[in-house]
């Protein structure tokens, strides 16, 4: 099934992030990735190593915008070209069943204010506007995951998840069928960009 116009309209994906590394990288020097990568090939550099040594230590260039030179000269992720239907349509390929639940979530993140949808190659992230809210994930061959930045006690359908010290994201809704998509999941998704808002 594929992404609906809502979801289209506010789903992020990987694209993203490349233009905006590109627009960094323009930014910080006054050259495109075109300037830089034709510059790394007559310096001869062969991999990603060399070329982030080179960028960092001969033109003072660190960070993000290294990526977009990197990406240019050595080759993009596959993921990393995908829209937003080929990211979900990777994702539940092997587990239709699971892709109305999905829908269903995105369906409520693209119809609420404030939350946007970063598509990735294995889940799915909600953004509020302060920052990352939720995390759906296929976790499962008969589960979506939803992990919330959330601070709840764990009872009923959430649960508490044993997590690293400095990882906020310690509950969880897990849910096995569209029918659990229901008002009170979508009063915890709230609560969750609520507090995070």
């Amino acid at each position: 099934m594929a992404t609906t116009p809502e979801q289209h309209k506010t789903a992020r994906t990987w694209q993203g992030m490349v233009a905006s590394n590109q627009a960094l990288l323009e930014r910080k020097t006054g050259h495109g990735v075109g300037y830089w990568a034709e510059r790394a090939r007559a310096a001869g550099l062969k991999n990603d190593a060399e070329l982030r040594e080179w960028m960092r230590s001969e033109h003072g260039v660190t960070g993000y915008a290294q990526y977009a030179v990197s990406w240019e000269l050595f080759g993009y992720p596959d993921f990393m070209l995908r829209d937003a239907d080929e990211l979900m349509d990777g994702q539940y390929v092997n587990h239709p069943g699971l892709r109305p639940v999905a829908d269903a979530l995105l369906a409520w993140a693209a119809a609420t204010e404030g939350v946007e949808i970063q598509m990735r190659k294995g889940y799915v992230s909600l953004l509020g506007p302060r920052r990352k809210f939720a995390q759906v994930t296929r976790t499962t061959n008969r589960a979506v995951d939803v992990t919330l930045r959330l601070d709840a006690a764990a009872q009923g359908r959430l649960e508490a998840l044993k997590t690293r010290a400095d990882d906020p994201f310690d509950r969880r809704v897990r849910i096995t069928s569209l029918d659990q998509v229901d008002g009170e999941l979508l009063d915890i998704l709230a609560a969750a960009l609520d507090q995070n808002t």
